[in-house]
């Protein structure tokens, strides 16, 4: 059963890239003909910025526990996490790219959901669910089963952080393909947070509060 659930997780990441392709050439002719282009501290562009951050984090937690365990479920979640996020950034940063907006804004990261500054950035720490500078340290010292519930404990987090921010792009952004996009991360990150919550369980731990 555990199995067939991690295949959907992962058939569900597939089907989100397969539309990815579609979703970036839709936003092309979108730009191509004459639809308005997000401005750069629109909620499009502010999430597409935001997410991009919060996902390459996510990438580099999922390959630092792929070298400290060898359980196969925890590497093949690690491994689909890594490859759907990866894939979800270059999305977004293509988009910013489409847009002709920069990568980078002088605004704190969240204000385009009325949330610039709550975030204090401290220890690395940027914007909701993202693991500490020192959080990362300590992943990185773990082994086996500890590292596999640190993992999931900071996953589970951090998905919860990533999809308040899906959801507020799903009501503030206006490109139609984003807001899909968005609420496909969701979804995505909703099911795969009951997963972890199975997994932790079955090592007698719960997510962090």
């Amino acid at each position: 059963m555990r199995r067939q659930h991690i295949g959907w997780v992962a058939g569900a990441a597939a089907a989100v890239l397969v539309a990815a392709g579609a979703i970036t050439y839709a936003v092309a002719e979108d730009g191509g003909s004459g639809a308005r282009t997000p401005g750069a501290e629109s909620a499009d562009a502010g999430f597409a910025r935001d997410m991009a951050v919060h996902h390459q984090q996510a990438v580099e937690m999922s390959y630092i526990v792929r070298d400290r365990t060898k359980n196969v479920e925890v590497r093949r979640l690690a491994y689909d996490i890594a490859q759907t996020q990866a894939n979800q950034r270059g999305m977004l940063l293509g988009w910013l790219d489409l847009w002709e907006l920069p990568k980078v804004s002088a605004e704190p990261p969240m204000t385009w959901m009325g949330m610039g500054g709550m975030a204090s950035g401290k220890d690395g720490a940027l914007m909701p669910g993202m693991a500490t500078n020192t959080d990362l340290k300590r992943l990185q010292t773990l082994s086996g089963k500890k590292a596999e519930v640190f993992y999931l404990q900071l996953m589970t987090a951090h998905h919860k952080g990533g999809i308040h921010m899906a959801e507020g792009c799903v009501a503030k952004c206006t490109v139609g393909v984003e807001k899909r996009l968005a609420q496909g991360m969701v979804d995505a990150q909703q099911s795969e947070i009951q997963l972890m919550a199975d997994m932790l369980k079955e090592r007698g731990a719960q997510p962090r509060s």
